[in-house]
């Protein structure tokens, strides 16, 4: 019983220290934001935040167009969720249940695009942007984000279908459901923890893109936060606090989205890895 307790101490003492790490950028960028000048300089660095400067993210949200940017980047990150997810699960239910000709070459070819950098496509993609007029649009900006998150997507729902029993579509077709019922009322359900999965990788590569946004955007009003933060940076001087007051701001919402589809991440990991 001795060891017991003394073990489940040790982990919750890991688990706090692990949760701490994890936490303190995001609770340093608060004590930044709330730091006056004369703190962010002194010699002892202030560690508990002071809410008597709250007005900083009020002047940050009144000054530029940090609403409309977080507002574009919220648009442009569900935007490529929900076309990487509708456009994956086809994608990997073909993979996992058709025969066809190339099909091994097909998954390799998806494979090996995750190991290109975003930097290697901006070229290609500006010249086909720029011919389908695509150009300065957030719908350009969604397509871009899916082009290069839709191969990893659909090769995790490849998996989790993969991991299920044939003889549930078999049955579903005895019973006179057509292929895309099988696939929307059967496996669908079945995979829900990797669309879960899915959708957050999807949901954190668009939130977080910097180099298409910054490359393929040139009207302030629609550029997402991610590319409108820098522009506080100036060359005579950059508002610290403002820019950390934003940063936090940019960061909550994509926090509060993984807390709220863990259990699902979680999931979704090991969905697919054991068969019986």
């Amino acid at each position: 019983m001795r060891r017991f307790r003394i073990g489940l101490t040790l982990r919750i003492v890991a688990v706090l220290v692990v949760l701490g790490i994890a936490a303190f950028p995001l609770y340093w960028m608060l004590v930044t934001a709330l730091s006056s000048n004369a703190d962010l300089f002194a010699e002892r660095p202030r560690l508990l935040p002071d809410f008597s400067h709250f007005g900083v993210f009020v002047d940050g949200l009144a000054e530029g167009k940090v609403g409309g940017w977080l507002l574009n980047s919220l648009l442009i990150a569900v935007g490529t969720t929900v076309l990487s997810i509708g456009l994956g699960i086809p994608l990997g239910y073909a993979l996992s249940r058709f025969s066809f000709r190339g099909k091994a070459v097909l998954t390799v070819v998806l494979l090996f695009t995750q190991m290109l950098p975003e930097a290697l496509m901006v070229v290609p993609l500006f010249s086909l942007f720029r011919r389908f007029n695509l150009l300065d649009s957030l719908a350009g900006l969604i397509l871009a984000n899916v082009a290069f998150v839709l191969p990893i997507v659909a090769l995790i729902l490849k998996g989790a279908i993969d991991g299920l029993p044939r003889e549930l579509e078999e049955a579903a077709r005895v019973d006179g459901a057509r292929p895309l019922a099988v696939l929307t009322r059967v496996n669908v359900p079945l995979i829900a923890p990797s669309i879960a999965a899915t959708a957050v990788i999807s949901f954190f590569h668009a939130w977080n893109e910097y180099v298409f946004a910054v490359t393929f955007i040139f009207t302030p009003e629609k550029q997402p936060a991610s590319v409108g933060i820098a522009n506080f940076i100036g060359e005579l001087g950059t508002p610290i606090q403002t820019v950390m007051a934003v940063a936090f701001m940019f960061t909550l919402p994509a926090v509060a989205f993984y807390l709220f589809a863990q259990k699902y991440v979680v999931a979704g990991m090991t969905a697919g890895a054991v068969k019986g």
